[in-house]
C-alpha cells in the first residue's frame, strides 16, 4: 500500500478577538501589512503574514499572540477571523500533516526574542519597557469576566465655556483586586449594541492616577475622557463610550476589562529623568506618573521632570489650575498653546526646540525616559524636533534613537 503524502502545514497566526481591544497597534506596527480590520474584528492574512513577530512586543494585551497548527490549504481565511467572536479551538492534524509537521513548524518558528529585539520596525518607540518598570500585571479581566467598578466623581477639567469637554472620572473596585501601574490602560464595555446588533467592543483609556490609587490608599483609579461630538476631520460623530462616561454620575456602575500595558511604563530607580510630551487627554498617563513623582517629593528619589503640554487655549488644557500650583523646582512646565487669542501659535515641538538645551542635558543622561501620548500625528513633530535637537550637538539621531529603542527609554502612545 501506498504511503500517504505529506501534507504542508502552516502554524497560523491568530488575533484573539476576546481580549483584542481594538487599539490597531498591531496593524501600525507590521512592516509587511499583513493585518487588516473591519468594525468586528483585526485579523492576520495567512497569504502574507511571515511569522516575523514585529507585532507581538507592542501589542498591551498579548491578544496578537495566538497561534494555531493548520492544513496550509485549510488556513483561517480573512473572512472566518471578520466573522469571529471568540478563537476556534486546537484542531487535530490529518496523520499525514503530522508526519511532515515538525520540518514545516520549524520554516516558521517565529525567532527568538533577541533576534525581534534588533528588528526594524516601523514603531517609532519601545516595545520594551525601562529595565527598571515594575511588574504589570495586565488582562486580569476580560469580555467575558469584567469586573463591576463604581463611580466615585465626575467633573469636568477644562473651562465650561469652551467646546473641549474633558471629564475626570473616578472609578471605584471596592474589595475586588485590580492592581494598576502608570502608564496603564483599561477597557470600558459601554452598554447597547452596535448596528449589526453586537455587544459594543471596549474603548481603551490611559490611566490619569498612580498605582496607589486616585486617593492614595484606595482601591480606585482615575480616567480623563473627552466627550466626542466630531471626528479628526471636524464631522458630526458621537462617541458611544466617551459620551456614556462624561454623563455617568456618582454611584453609577460600569464594567471594566484590563488592566492592559507592559512596555509604556515608568521607570522604577531613584533619581529617574522623566520628559513628558503630550496633548488633550494624552496627559492622562503623564498626570499619572507625575503624581506618582509628587507623593515621593520628600524621599529625595526623584529626577528631573520636563514637561511639554499642548492644547489650543489654556481654558482647553485639562488640569490647567493643579499643574500650575506644582513647585516650579519639582516639574519643568512648557505650555504649547496653539489658539490662544493674541499669541503666535505654538506646539509642542516648537518648544522641543526652544528648550534645546535642556532636552539635550537630559538626553545624554542615561537615567532618562521620554513619554509621548496624544494624536497619532504629533509623532513626526516630535520626532522631528529631537532629532533636530540632537544634530545640533554634532550627536547621530539615528544612533541616539535606535539607543532610545532598545533601552526602553522613548515610548510613544498615540491614537
Amino acid at each position: 500500500m501506498n504511503a500517504a503524502l505529506p501534507v504542508e502545514v502552516l502554524k497560523q497566526h491568530l488575533i484573539d478577538p476576546e481580549i483584542c481591544i481594538r487599539c490597531n497597534t498591531c496593524e501600525e506596527t507590521c512592516p509587511i501589512d499583513a493585518i487588516t480590520h473591519d468594525s468586528n474584528n483585526y485579523v492576520v492574512d495567512p497569504d502574507i503574514c511571515n511569522g516575523c513577530m514585529a507585532c507581538v512586543p507592542p501589542c498591551p494585551t498579548g491578544s496578537i499572540d495566538n497561534w494555531r497548527l493548520v492544513v496550509r490549504a485549510e488556513a483561517y481565511s480573512l473572512q472566518d477571523q471578520l466573522g469571529w467572536d471568540e478563537l476556534p479551538r486546537e484542531q487535530p492534524l490529518p496523520e499525514a500533516a503530522a508526519v511532515a509537521q515538525p520540518a514545516a513548524d520549524a520554516a516558521v518558528e517565529p525567532p527568538s526574542a533577541a533576534a525581534v529585539a534588533v528588528m526594524p520596525s516601523a514603531a517609532p518607540g519601545a516595545s520594551v519597557p525601562p529595565w527598571s518598570a515594575a511588574h504589570p500585571y495586565v488582562n486580569l479581566y476580560t469580555h467575558k469576566t469584567p469586573v463591576t467598578a463604581t463611580v466615585v466623581g465626575n467633573y469636568r477639567v477644562t473651562g465650561a465655556d469652551t467646546d473641549s469637554d474633558i471629564h475626570h472620572i473616578v472609578l471605584d473596585f471596592g474589595e475586588l483586586p485590580f492592581p494598576v501601574l502608570e502608564g496603564q490602560s483599561i477597557g470600558i464595555l459601554p452598554p447597547g449594541a452596535d448596528a449589526q446588533g453586537r455587544p459594543h467592543h471596549a474603548r481603551q483609556y490611559s490611566l490619569a492616577s498612580p498605582r496607589d490609587g486616585e486617593r492614595a490608599g484606595y482601591n480606585n483609579l482615575s480616567l480623563t475622557v473627552k466627550r466626542v461630538t466630531e471626528d479628526h476631520q471636524g464631522q458630526s460623530a458621537h462617541g458611544v463610550c466617551s459620551n456614556y462616561l462624561c454623563d455617568l454620575a456618582k454611584n453609577d456602575t460600569v464594567q471594566v476589562i484590563g488592566p492592559f500595558g507592559h512596555t509604556f511604563l515608568m521607570p522604577n530607580h531613584p533619581r529617574a529623568n522623566l520628559i513628558m510630551i503630550c496633548t488633550g487627554t494624552g496627559s492622562a498617563p503623564m498626570r499619572a506618573m507625575t503624581e506618582r513623582y509628587r507623593r515621593r517629593i520628600e524621599t529625595g528619589e526623584n529626577g528631573r521632570l520636563l514637561l511639554f503640554f499642548g492644547a489650543r487655549t489654556e481654558r482647553e488644557l485639562p488640569y490647567f489650575g493643579p499643574l500650575m500650583k506644582l513647585p516650579r523646582d519639582f516639574i519643568d512646565i512648557n505650555l504649547a498653546l496653539s489658539r490662544e487669542a493674541g499669541q503666535p501659535k505654538r506646539y509642542v515641538q516648537d518648544l522641543i526646540r526652544e528648550r534645546a538645551a535642556a532636552v539635550r542635558e537630559l538626553l545624554a543622561d542615561r537615567n532618562t525616559c521620554i513619554y509621548v501620548c496624544g494624536l497619532k500625528g504629533m509623532e513626526v513633530g516630535v520626532l522631528d524636533a529631537l532629532r533636530e535637537v540632537t544634530m545640533q550637538a554634532g550627536q547621530d539621531w539615528t544612533i541616539l534613537h535606535d539607543v532610545l529603542r532598545r533601552e526602553g527609554r522613548l515610548h510613544f502612545e498615540t491614537y
